[in-house]
């Protein structure tokens, strides 16, 4: 697995280049210290996963992921980060990022990576039990207005849930490719880019 580490700390930067290299299965292509690095380095590279920090100076993490996601949306960003901050955990699900996790968590980091580069989204203990309550509760969204019918809004809170395409199936009687079709369809009726987009939404609302 290919990785690009961006982050303004460079001590940090290199200190997590040693220890993702001592897992055997990460190579780490390039290292970066700002939002401008990471566009350039993730343009040059093209990595299996790009892992950055949100708070730099002049562009941030998030701004820089907003970018490089214009670009090719299928691209991997893990944020790590020091800050659990309720705002930078929102953006990062709006933008696509496929994790969120925080520095203090670094045994979970190679985990997380081999997570992201399988195609899952990662987000450590603590965000993830924050997201429900980060969303404002509000009346059921008219899934009619959407085109959702009965059996796409049970998915989508399945999805929300974070059940993976084998446990939804078992849970609603569903062969795993048919639930698979129903996502694709979802995520087009709804206009979102994946799994992550479609729990936020379902949060929101």
């Amino acid at each position: 697995m290919r990785v690009i580490i961006v982050d303004d700390d460079k001590l940090v930067a290199v200190s997590l280049k040693t220890i993702l290299e001592a897992a055997g299965s990460i190579r780490v292509t390039a290292l970066g210290s700002s939002g401008q690095e990471a566009v350039l380095l993730y343009g040059r590279h093209k990595p299996d996963v790009l892992l950055m920090d949100i708070r730099m100076e002049q562009m941030s993490g998030l701004e820089a992921a907003e970018q490089i996601l214009k670009e090719d949306p299928g691209a991997r960003i893990l944020f790590l980060t020091t800050f659990s901050d309720d705002e930078y955990i929102i953006r990062a699900l709006r933008l696509g990022a496929k994790g969120y996790i925080l520095k203090q968590d670094f045994e979970g980091i190679v985990p997380a990576l081999e997570a992201v580069y399988g195609g899952q989204a990662v987000f450590g203990g603590n965000i993830a039990e924050k997201i429900p309550e980060l969303m404002q509760a509000s009346a059921s969204p008219d899934y009619r207005k959407y085109g959702i019918n009965e059996k796409e809004r049970e998915i989508i809170e399945e999805v929300a849930k974070g059940l993976s395409n084998k446990e939804i199936a078992g849970r609603l009687y569903l062969s795993e490719g048919t639930v698979r079709n129903y996502i694709s369809v979802i995520l087009d009726k709804l206009e979102l880019r994946d799994r992550t987009q479609l729990a936020v939404f379902y949060y929101r609302n």
